[in-house]
């Protein structure tokens, strides 16, 4: 737990890598010519050589939720950590295996926040690290317990935050503060607060407390991952952007003291009525902050992902399942 001032200590990196384990698209046949990006038809084989031919590849799959690892390195440290877990049991955990990619190599688990598209896999990938006592950094709220208003008044409940006897040996780690992992080169952002007039958080979802639904709009428990990519800037990873991601992007520059924004990843929480009415501000103070990539996933929706590479094509990526994101100094 850190005030303000000590997270502005996070080191910078030399290299960021991001590896796309589960979003809701898979594009196998890509043809984004950008040097920070590779699909994983090309990287995956590229990676394992001549073994390629005789391991038995699964293809990967796509569903409604997000998972990605996130590896950062500096002068020969190099540190790993995934980022939410997807919402099925095992589709995540086995993308990742169908890449070749070595789960054990996990030294905390990161959840964006507690609905069940980001930790459904969490069990899965407690199992597959193998670890004891491996820190799962979340948030107390996550374990409430909540739902969605339909337009009847009836709540759909969401399914259950997983439990301590469903993660263990790994442990939970509850924060609401900014926190540093990985060497200090990553940080968990913590609350983000509310700063701009126009995200109202999501106003249908309930909270049950003593029996009894209350409206639950704020998700305080969305957190976003940040890492400081020397030479480049901020590079901001997002769950859902509950919190909105403009707020988002601004409360990073704030506990980091950086200013510049290298690039945005992840989910921005911009689809369905509810929310398409903030697409054009959104855009519009994306743009002011003028990141070199933006990576649209998840939640963001097709009307949003298509106004974003509408206003900045040059720094757009369209997601896939397996991408590879590379970040040097």
């Amino acid at each position: 737990m850190l005030d303000g001032e000590a997270v502005k200590q996070l080191r910078s990196v030399d290299c960021l890598e991001i590896v796309c384990l589960m979003d809701n698209c898979v594009d196998l046949t890509s043809s984004i010519e950008r040097e920070e990006v590779q699909n994983v038809r090309v990287w995956v084989p590229k990676r394992m050589g001549k073994e390629w031919a005789d391991r038995n590849f699964r293809l990967p799959i796509a569903e409604h939720g997000l998972s990605l690892l996130v590896k950062v390195s500096r002068n020969g440290e190099s540190h790993t950590v995934l980022f939410d877990t997807g919402i099925s049991p095992n589709g995540a955990v086995l993308n990742a295996e169908g890449m070749g990619i070595n789960l054990k190599d996990i030294e905390a688990i990161v959840l964006s926040h507690g609905h069940h598209d980001h930790c459904g896999g969490l069990p899965s990938f407690v199992k597959a690290v193998g670890k004891k006592n491996l820190p799962i950094i979340v948030h107390e709220d996550m374990f409430k317990t909540r739902g969605v208003a339909n337009k009847d008044g009836s709540i759909r409940k969401y399914l259950a935050f997983p439990s301590e006897n469903q993660i263990k040996p790994a442990v939970f780690v509850k924060t609401k503060h900014p926190s540093l992992l990985a060497g200090d080169m990553m940080l968990v952002t913590g609350e983000i607060p509310r700063q701009t007039d126009f995200e109202k958080g999501y106003v249908q979802q309930r909270v049950l407390i003593n029996g009894v639904w209350h409206p639950d709009p704020w998700v305080w428990d969305d957190r976003a991952l940040v890492v400081n990519v020397n030479g480049k800037g901020l590079v901001v990873v997002s769950g859902c952007a509950h919190a909105g991601i403009i707020n988002t992007v601004l409360y990073a520059r704030q506990i980091t003291g950086m200013s510049k924004i290298y690039a945005v990843i992840g989910g921005f929480h911009l689809s369905g009525k509810g929310f398409e009415g903030l697409i054009s501000k959104t855009v519009k103070m994306l743009k002011q902050f003028n990141p070199e990539v933006i990576v649209p996933m998840h939640c963001t929706g097709w009307r949003a992902a298509f106004a974003i590479a509408e206003a900045m094509p040059k720094a757009f990526i369209w997601n896939s399942v397996g991408n590879l994101y590379t970040f040097r100094a």
